[in-house]
């Protein structure tokens, strides 16, 4: 009886056969390995003092381009401030040469004392006075006009014996024109005694020595434009009333931007 046929077996996966020669492949250039991609991470992800690093890198990487931006940018300030200089010295130079702008003049013109009256009792000694006093502005402009705020006297005699004091309201004074203000002051204090004797003294000599301080905000006018107010002190004193009552009409100083 002929043999049976045996069942031939399956090669499992990945069986190589020891029999079979191993086939070299030819030696040539071998393909550029494929980078790869770093993961995107996202902001949110990232810790904050890692993006402030980060952003402080990167702004570190062009120093020299920030550096001709600050250039850049420093000379256009400078120009442009040259610019505004060149015109703001055209304009001044032109202005001045078309009107010729003159200050304002300031006298005293008279002082009257309608009531000086120094006593002593019992409880000290009291000045009672009662000044009137004139001074004049004057406009010596052809084209220019003057704004004057709020205008304040102040009266002083002696060793800085206040007097009193009066504001009159603001007015504008023409062109060549002449104004003659007119305060009246008047006080009632205690003063040492040494004091009242040498007032009583001066004042009956006519040798008291008087000082008025003028305080107000002045301004120019050309047609419709107008300058900004400035404050102004004008002082007028040192004279007596001798000189005065002569008829002197001492000349006042100006002081700009003081008090």
């Amino acid at each position: 009886m002929a043999e049976e046929a045996k069942p031939v077996l399956q090669k499992p996966p990945g069986y190589k056969d020891p029999n079979i020669p191993i086939a070299v492949l030819p030696k040539g250039p071998q393909p550029m390995p494929v980078p790869t991609r770093k993961p995107q991470i996202p902001q949110s992800f990232i810790p904050k003092q890692k993006q402030k690093v980060d952003m402080n890198m990167n702004m570190n990487k062009n120093p020299k381009r920030r550096k001709s931006c600050w250039r850049c940018c420093c000379c256009y300030f400078c120009i442009v401030f040259l610019l505004i200089m060149v015109l703001v010295v055209l304009f001044g130079s032109l202005f001045y040469l078309w009107f010729q702008p003159k200050l304002p003049m300031f006298h005293l013109q008279s002082l009257k004392m309608a009531r000086f009256n120094v006593s002593v009792n019992s409880d000290g000694t009291f000045l009672d006075s009662q000044t009137v006093v004139k001074f004049q502005a004057k406009n010596p402009n052809e084209k220019i006009r003057f704004r004057y705020g709020e205008t304040k006297v102040m009266l002083s005699v002696g060793d800085d014996i206040d007097l009193g004091s009066e504001v009159i309201p603001g007015f504008v004074q023409e062109r060549k024109n002449t104004r003659i203000l007119k305060f009246g002051t008047q006080n009632k204090m205690v003063i040492d005694d040494d004091v009242g004797a040498k007032l009583k003294g001066r004042y009956r000599n006519k040798e008291l020595v008087v000082f008025v301080e003028v305080r107000t905000k002045f301004g120019v006018r050309v047609g419709s434009w107008k300058m900004s107010m400035v404050s102004v002190r004008v002082n007028c004193g040192d004279v007596s009333l001798k000189k005065l009552e002569a008829g002197a009409t001492p000349k006042c100083t100006i002081n700009l931007l003081k008090w």
